[in-house]
């Protein structure tokens, strides 16, 4: 009996780690139906993105499909930041570690962020939209 209520927590944290192990299955199993449709996409445990010519679209992932999804026109973008761990870094210079980086949007009419776990990751996006950015702010007036 004794024996018995010392494997009882194991056991219980055995079934924890496999339900959530099948939730994130799940939810990378939505998230590849949802990406064929962008050029470029990423799964993060945070964020999915995706972006199609000029626009960029992004949620929450579920176990069904991308919740709380968002879009918007990299012609509205006014500035584009990187942050780790809530603190504007060049993209040149990344830091080792970091818990939580983002994408910062400055829109016209609001300032929208996009998290990512990977800080290099995030570089990488941040390279790419800025590419994507500078034929834009050249052209204008």
């Amino acid at each position: 009996m004794e024996r018995g209520l010392l494997w009882l927590p194991l056991l219980i944290m055995f079934f924890w780690l496999a339900y959530a192990g099948w939730n994130e299955y799940q939810k990378l199993e939505a998230y590849q139906r949802w990406a064929p449709q962008f050029e470029r996409a990423k799964y993060d445990i945070f964020a999915v993105l995706g972006q199609q010519g000029d626009t960029l679209t992004w949620g929450k992932p579920t176990r069904q499909e991308p919740a709380n999804i968002e879009t918007l026109a990299l012609s509205e973008v006014r500035s584009l930041q990187l942050f780790a761990d809530n603190q504007p870094i060049d993209p040149e210079h990344l830091p080792r570690r970091s818990r939580r980086a983002a994408l910062t949007f400055t829109l016209p009419e609001r300032v929208v962020s996009i998290p990512f776990t990977d800080v290099a990751i995030a570089a990488q996006w941040h390279q790419f939209l800025q590419q994507r950015l500078q034929p834009q702010s050249s052209t204008s007036p």
